[in-house]
């Protein structure tokens, strides 16, 4: 038999942030430039028009406007802002 206690439970203890990932802002919503609209993992969904790429992939707004979703051919999934004045 063991004389001192396994390691078991204190070697587990460790667990990550969750990465909050998803849609920020919905179609037809208002939207100020910086914004981010959405935070992905890879380009699932592509920038258009007034929309920018991060460095982490999340796509914000670069003017302010409507967001709209749509896709550029039969699968590319992009969103546009359609800039108010």
């Amino acid at each position: 038999m063991a004389h001192k206690k396994g390691q078991g439970s204190s070697r587990n203890g460790r667990d990550s942030n969750p990465s909050y990932l998803g849609l920020k802002v919905a179609d037809g919503q208002e939207i100020h430039a910086g914004t981010i609209i959405l935070k992905q993992r890879g380009t699932k969904i592509h920038p258009g028009l007034n929309v920018k790429r991060a460095n982490d992939d999340s796509l914000f707004a670069t003017a302010n406007g409507i967001v709209k979703f749509g896709r550029k051919g039969r699968n590319r999934k992009i969103v546009t802002i359609l800039a108010s004045n």
